[in-house]
């Protein structure tokens, strides 16, 4: 199993002879984006026509996304980054002092720097990545799968957990979204960004608004793009849009969104739970090869505990990328640890291409 890649390397700008194992960070790029970049500057030049078009792509996404969340488009509207969706949904509460939100203590700065200045709101910070409600809990923060250890949060346990306090929960899938299957009706508010398993690339992300757990959600500030369409006059207030669009108060960012679109045509060929147990034969074996070699690893053992990274904490970590990088081993590090995230287009070679460039490092 995985011993050949689910999908063909030769879709991507990969480099001959690189294991490229930093979808974690940056996921090779599609080479059939260029043809979309380039589908997008002609219709930005292309007066109002180019604009239906430019609204339509808008709409093939939010379809798309839709489908891999398994929520309807209505639902699915976009922001520039998860930090300022998730900042909307912080603007958009009625706050009291003492209110807090919950997160765990190496969650992602997306989650909770929205919230973390804001005066009067307490951040209750829990180990690992469950948390600790009372009474006066707003807001339950978590990103589904861990950016540092590669953990993979209880979702269905948080739920129950935001519920039995009268809590929202937000949920970044960032680290989850293109290869673990998503249910994101879970969450009251999910996000996440394009740039990793999603194919796409940066200056749009996902916002999405769950319509049957919050029905009456209203962003507190607008803007042209996120009100109803139609003659507007200023003396009367202004309406915002029905559905999750009303989180995109400009217009979206039309060339990143062309390259969503078509990165989510590419993901909808393979089966979700296909890609899952791809991803995750890899992790597993390598987890075992770094405990053979004695190397420890941060992200645990267990398939059903973690996404598609595998994480080592060290405090040489830049160095041991930099190494790795010269043997043509493209892996991520940050905040003191090294990562290796496998997609579709990796294989077993990969994991020996790691353990092998790995050995004379000596971690």
């Amino acid at each position: 199993m995985s011993d050949r890649p689910l999908f063909d390397p030769a879709d991507f700008r990969i480099p001959p002879g690189v294991a490229h194992v930093c979808a974690g960070g940056e996921t090779a790029f599609l080479l059939r984006h260029d043809d979309a970049l380039l589908r997008y500057a002609i219709d930005k030049s292309n007066g109002m026509p180019g604009r239906t078009a430019q609204e339509a792509q808008v709409e093939r996404a939010r379809a798309g996304v839709a489908r891999l969340w398994g929520v309807t488009a209505d639902e699915i509207g976009f922001v520039s980054n998860v930090a300022e969706g998730v900042s909307i949904v912080a603007e958009s509460l009625d706050w009291r002092d003492g209110d807090n939100i919950c997160i765990g203590a190496i969650e992602y700065p997306s989650v909770v720097a929205p919230f973390a200045l804001r005066r009067g709101v307490e951040l209750r910070i829990a180990p690992g990545m469950m948390v600790d409600v009372n009474k006066r809990t707003r807001i339950i923060g978590v990103s589904y799968v861990s950016y540092l250890t590669g953990e993979r949060a209880d979702l269905a346990a948080l739920r129950r957990l935001a519920d039995s306090v009268g809590a929202l929960l937000v949920v970044d899938f960032t680290q989850a979204a293109g290869y673990l299957p998503i249910e994101a009706a879970v969450a009251d508010f999910a996000f996440s960004a394009c740039y990793k398993w999603l194919l796409g690339m940066t200056g749009v992300a996902v916002a999405c608004w769950n319509r049957t757990r919050q029905p009456d959600w209203a962003p507190r500030s607008a803007g042209w793009h996120s009100l109803a369409p139609g003659d507007r006059g200023w003396d009367s207030a202004p309406v915002l849009r029905d559905d999750a669009m009303r989180f995109t108060r400009g217009n979206p960012a039309h060339g990143p969104v062309y390259v969503l679109a078509d990165a989510l045509d590419y993901l909808a060929r393979f089966d979700r739970h296909a890609v899952q147990r791809h991803v995750q034969a890899l992790t597993v074996a390598l987890l075992q090869r770094l405990q053979s070699l004695q190397i420890p690893s941060t992200t645990p053992a267990d398939p059903a505990r973690h996404g598609a990274s595998v994480c080592i904490a060290h405090a040489n970590a830049q160095a041991i990328t930099d190494a790795l990088y010269a043997q043509r081993v493209y892996a991520w590090n940050g905040h003191g640890r090294v990562r290796f995230s496998f997609h579709g287009y990796n294989t077993m070679a990969d994991v020996d291409r790691i353990v092998e460039a790995l050995r004379p490092l000596r971690i």
